[in-house]
């Protein structure tokens, strides 16, 4: 009999095998649970969350038979390389006085790992895979290969020598960006360039430099169109950095860009070379085949080959409760600082939040104090002038105190100036610990002899449950206990969960098996290259499969993959059912249409999506933002992006008032609040202006593909409403507000000063900047400083002359619809002395945005898009509208009304009637 125990009542159930659970009120809703078959409760109890519940009860087990007869073992995995003890290779080796320069003040030789792959990536043009345990030196690899793709380039006189180096993340991206351009851009002469996600600016660095450094999401994007680019053929070395996150959460793209620069390279005549770099791995073999990598281009070193050895320390605390439990920590990690980081060696202690951080700095000071008396050890010099006035810099005051007791802190939410000046006195010696955020383990350049890892969980917003760290970012963490050429070996202290101690023992001494999570998010992938023209067919779908590592792996872990055997048949079988249904979703979303139940073709849906780069979620969106009665969502809904379709639902149809009736636990929610937070310009607390900046960024994807999907339905009312909402979005202003608040200084009540000027009111920006310098001086009461940045802003707010003609006007066949044609000229002044468009002055935008123009022709009787055109626009640009006469107009007059609409400004907008004769 099974008894579900509740406030000390015993309720009987039916009856369930052997099976006893005992369940407290504070860890379920019972509402929702009373009432279980025993199937449901036997499902609801291996229910991953449920597990987490179960395991602190006493006798609260279930025993069921597991039948192992038809379970398929993976293939057994190859030995690692072997390290071998190998002369310490010269920089001399290089062969070149430029490139031996670039290393000449860091070190003199190569360490055993890159002396092991130095002639494999310096003296041959194979695809190479590096695995090997993180902070070994990997990343001079991939310098090594960008040094042989340039002395080719050299040798051959070709500019086509272009390098890609994908990182996995901003941080790491930056990181390298600011390392090769001071080697390669300074050292050799090469243009070395950053994506940032702007479609125009990034195809002109993709253009013009020699090398690229991009993260997988904005190369994705670039490389979608490579049939159409001749700068993404011209590839010549392509590096892709930790590819062991192939098995994360960002693991999809990376796999769908890895395979498509090998198909790539495989169709154009320019061979492609590929450089993976990567943590140790135990199916290494699988990856090096999967991208093109040869026996001798294989090199997979085991966890334990680091050029610095590195002591772990795992210590287990026993408290269940997140709170508690990090509350703990607090003492053994300062014992491990004064252990393990003797003669006042550096350490760095991870942190799982911003909350923490502060309150791990706060406590660590008072430690110092308490040991040593009047001195705290951890403060490693007195502080002399100039520190002084550094750490007077600081914008945040309670930093600055922990900073005088020897105790540093970073994370996201601290100003990029705060993060600099922390940077460089743990560097330099001045304080010996930095509290750091567990986010900034990808991109933080700092070093230690020491690592504490206070925590092995964070909290994860989407499923509401603390979650243990992913093992790649245990492994980043530990790799910054790593000073090559100052210590003989690293230190790194993990405190976790006293559970999980076993668990942490076993994975972070053995090499990671890695799997494919392609086949979860192949919707996106296949519209991709539907709408790109590679796939044509179901059979072409299929076909393109094959060169993904999610088709090695099928055959060698087939039960991971719910594969029925290993033969030709049930892997073509398998293949040819997950294409089949992956196409039907798209069908019954409305991004494709399938024809004579083979051919393949591109709907307005598929092409938004594949060139936004957003989940196919539309038709579910669309249909709640315009209260489609259609009930039918469609099976490609995705929740992280349809929040956003809420956000942007709420703002245009509910102003500042948000949602009705909200539900505090929706994602959508809270974004509609950050965004509002930023319209409003209400400054939110640290721990959400990183979820604030990704609403925002998110946000600007989704305005432009929500603009081209309601033009082609043909609504222009709606259409304009969204234009103004990019605006919004860029420079943080209600529509409503003034548009002198876009300028830099200026207050709402500055801008009120200003509309009741007694001369003459001022209201826009064009009559701000058509005022006398010292009349301007007086009335906005500035700083020198600030009216130079007030005055730089007028002088690039953009000034556009709007001409159009209809230069063709006629129907195409007798009895069909008549043809207009407009010519549409646009002129553009450049101020300043400038002689191109720079990015937009939009001081509360987290990143550089390029501008970017709609011009649409529109019927206001009929509320309907007629045309629409996006255009980027430096001195002049021209121009072709085609579209259908409007019909309800009158015999021989007809009459539309032709819009210029800014996706970054407000108050330069226009519209001009067009009469056609």
């Amino acid at each position: 009999m099974v008894e579900r125990r509740m406030w000390g009542v015993q309720t009987p159930l039916r009856q369930f095998n052997v099976l006893t659970v005992k369940l407290e009120k504070k860890d379920l809703d019972w509402e929702r649970y009373f009432d279980l078959s025993p199937q449901e409760l036997g499902q609801l109890i291996h229910m991953p969350k449920m597990g987490r519940i179960l395991h602190k009860w006493l006798r609260s087990e279930t025993v069921l038979p597991v039948s192992f007869k038809h379970l398929m073992l993976p293939e057994k995995n190859p030995p690692p390389t072997e390290l071998l003890d190998l002369q310490p290779l010269p920089v001399a080796a290089l062969r070149n006085p430029l490139y031996e320069a670039l290393y000449d003040h860091d070190f003199k030789c190569f360490n055993p790992i890159q002396t092991r792959v130095f002639t494999v990536l310096y003296n041959s043009d194979d695809n190479v895979l590096v695995a090997a345990p993180t902070g070994s030196g990997k990343t001079l690899c991939a310098d090594i290969a960008v040094l042989r793709n340039h002395q080719k380039g050299t040798q051959s006189d070709s500019h086509a020598m272009r390098v890609v180096y994908m990182a996995p993340s901003e941080a790491l991206a930056n990181e390298r960006y600011r390392d090769w351009e001071r080697k390669f851009g300074k050292g050799l002469k090469l243009c070395v360039g950053k994506l940032i996600g702007e479609r125009s600016r990034d195809l002109k660095q993709l253009q013009k430099c020699h090398i690229i450094i991009s993260t997988p999401e904005n190369w994705d994007a670039l490389s979608r169109r490579w049939k159409q680019n001749k700068n993404v053929q011209q590839v010549s070395l392509f590096i892709v950095d930790e590819l062991h996150l192939i098995g994360g959460q960002g693991g999809p793209v990376l796999e769908a860009i890895v395979s498509r620069m090998r198909y790539i390279s495989s169709q154009t005549e320019n061979k492609i070379r590929i450089v993976a770099l990567s943590t140790s791995l135990a199916n290494a073999k699988d990856l090096g085949e999967w991208i093109g990598a040869t026996s001798h281009g294989l090199f997979n070193f085991p966890p334990g080959a680091r050029p610095v050895p590195l002591e772990i320390h795992i210590q287990g605390v026993e408290y269940a409760d997140f709170e508690a439990r990090m509350q703990a920590m607090m003492k053994p990690t300062y014992t491990a600082i004064v252990q393990h980081a003797k003669n006042a060696k550096p350490a760095l202690v991870y942190v799982p939040t911003n909350k923490h951080i502060r309150l791990t700095a706060e406590n660590l000071v008072p430690c110092s104090y308490a040991d040593s008396g009047e001195k705290p050890p951890l403060l490693l010099r007195p502080l002399d002038g100039h520190i002084e006035s550094l750490i007077g810099r600081l914008n945040d005051e309670i930093l600055q105190s922990i900073l005088r007791g020897g105790v540093g802190y970073l994370h996201e939410g601290l100003t990029l100036s705060d993060q600099q000046i922390v940077s460089r006195l743990f560097e330099d010696g001045w304080i010996q610990v930095c509290v750091v955020s567990s986010s900034m383990c990808w991109g933080v350049s700092l070093f230690a002899h020491l690592v504490v890892v206070m925590g092995t969980q964070y909290y994860d917003s989407r499923e509401n449950v603390h979650t243990d760290y992913h093992v790649t970012e245990l492994l980043q963490m530990m790799a910054h206990a790593n000073r090559p050429l100052l210590d003989d070996s690293g230190k790194c202290v993990i405190l976790c969960h006293a559970p999980r101690k076993e668990y942490y023992k076993k994975f972070l001494y053995e090499a990671l098996p890695v799997e494919s999570h392609l086949h979860h998010y192949l919707h996106d992938n296949l519209n991709a290259e539907i709408v790109n023209g590679i796939i044509r067919s179901k059979q072409d779908a299929v076909d393109h499969l094959t060169w993904t590592f999610l088709y090695r792996r099928l055959t060698q872990n087939p039960n991971y993959y719910n594969l029925q055997g290993v033969s030709q048949r049930h892997l073509s079988e398998h293949l040819s059912e997950l294409v089949e249904t992956t196409l039907s979703d798209l069908e019954a979303s409305q991004c494709i249409a399938i024809d004579d139940d083979m051919k393949l073709s591109p709907l307005v849906l598929g092409l938004v999506a594949s060139y936004f780069l957003h989940q196919l979620f539309y038709r579910r969106a669309f249909r709640i933002l315009f209260n489609s009665p259609n009930k039918d969502e469609g099976s490609c809904g995705d929740s992280s992006s349809s929040f956003r379709v809420f956000t942007a639902s709420y703002t245009i149809r509910g102003g500042r008032g948000g949602p009705k009736n909200p539900k505090c636990t929706d994602p959508h929610v809270k974004a509609n609040a950050l965004l509002q937070a930023h319209f409003s310009r209400q400054l939110v607390g640290e721990n959400l202006i990183l979820d604030q900046q990704e609403v925002i960024l998110s946000a600007s994807r989704l305005v432009p593909a929500m603009v081209d999907i309601i033009c082609n339905h043909g609504w222009l009312s709606l259409a304009i409403l969204v234009m103004e909402l990019s605006q919004m979005v860029t420079q943080g202003v209600w529509h409503s507000d003034s548009e002198l608040l876009q300028l830099p200084h200026f207050t709402e009540e500055l801008a009120k000063r200003c509309q009741e000027n007694p001369g003459k009111s001022v209201e826009k920006v064009f009559d701000l900047k058509g005022m006398e310098a010292d009349e301007r001086r007086k009335l906005l009461e500035m700083s020198d400083t600030q009216m130079v940045d007030v005055e730089r802003f007028c002088n690039r707010f953009p000034e556009i002359g709007l001409e159009c003609e209809v230069v063709e006007c006629g129907s195409a066949k007798p009895g069909e619809d008549e043809r207009i044609t407009l010519q549409v000229t646009l002129r553009r002044e450049l101020d300043g002395g400038r002689t191109e468009v720079g990015p937009v002055d939009a001081l509360r935008y987290p990143k550089t945005k390029e501008e970017g123009w709609w011009l649409v022709v529109g019927d206001t009787k009929t509320d309907s898009v007629l045309a629409i055109k996006k255009v980027c626009l430096q001195n002049q640009a021209n121009a072709k509208l085609e579209f259908d006469a409007p019909a309800a107009a009158e015999a021989g007059k007809k009459t539309c009304t032709l819009y210029l609409m800014s996706d970054s400004y407000m108050g330069c907008d226009q519209e001009i009637q067009v009469d056609i004769n």
